[in-house]
């Protein structure tokens, strides 16, 4: 995919792509921070006993997603324009969100125990989109090191600024920092994943645990991140596109 045939096209994305990398490297506001002192007192009164099993579990959830053989066998999509790129990214975006919408419905419908299964389900959904809209951009999603930059748009849409100013400044160079990552998966930062995650999404999620209610919650919470996420992770590789034009 060569930019000099896509100039007009990357022109008219430009003005969006450079709003998103200044919202991406703001400074946190004292309305972020007061609320990540909320969460941060409220996760010292959660036993660390819990901290360790759900840890645990969304390691293992993403690391399934990482390396299930379903996600590795993807033909590598080779489109004429960026436009054409960005089209299917579009559509699997919409596809993914809509299904996310329907995933939360079905589990907010129930109240507190048929939530639970969201967790998992919807977190399945977000990464397999975003494994979809890497390959729709020609990445190979075989590649381990791709497979770290996946992880590090989904904390970008799930973080406090904080961390995810942190994260924008490692993508933004990331021909240099992938270099620094670990080469072994367990060795990431899993316990701040983890509850940079549930920091960001438990308070939107609270009202899904309301039987008859949390269904609309369930869907609308859904739908509205999995598109913010689709939409950082457009965004993160037209800043790879542009660093490797540059």
């Amino acid at each position: 995919m060569k930019i000099d045939e896509n100039a007009a096209y990357f022109l008219n994305t430009y003005h969006e792509y450079w709003v998103w990398r200044m919202k991406m490297s703001k400074r946190p506001t004292l309305l972020n921070k007061m609320a990540k002192g909320v969460q941060h007192k409220i996760n010292g009164i959660i036993p660390e006993k819990v901290h360790i099993v759900i840890t645990k579990a969304v390691k293992e959830i993403i690391r399934g997603v990482l390396f299930g053989a379903e996600y590795t066998t993807f033909q590598r999509i080779q489109l004429g324009t960026l436009e054409e790129v960005e089209q299917l990214a579009r559509k699997k975006i919409s596809i993914y969100a809509s299904s996310s919408a329907a995933e939360g419905a079905i589990t907010g419908f129930g109240g507190f125990f048929s939530s639970l299964a969201d967790f998992p389900l919807w977190l399945s959904l977000k990464m397999k989109m975003l494994f979809e809209i890497a390959n729709a951009y020609g990445i190979d999603v075989k590649d381990y090191k791709e497979r770290l930059f996946i992880l590090h748009i989904f904390q970008l849409t799930f973080s406090s600024q904080k961390h995810r100013k942190a994260i924008f400044q490692i993508m933004s160079d990331w021909e240099q920092q992938k270099e620094l990552l670990p080469n072994d998966i367990h060795e990431f930062d899993w316990r701040t994943f983890q509850l940079e995650y549930r920091d960001y999404i438990d308070l939107a999620k609270l009202i899904q645990l309301i039987p008859g209610i949390g269904a609309i919650s369930g869907a609308y919470v859904n739908h509205t991140y999995t598109k913010k996420l689709g939409k950082n992770a457009m965004n993160a590789y037209r800043m790879r596109i542009a660093a490797y034009h540059s």
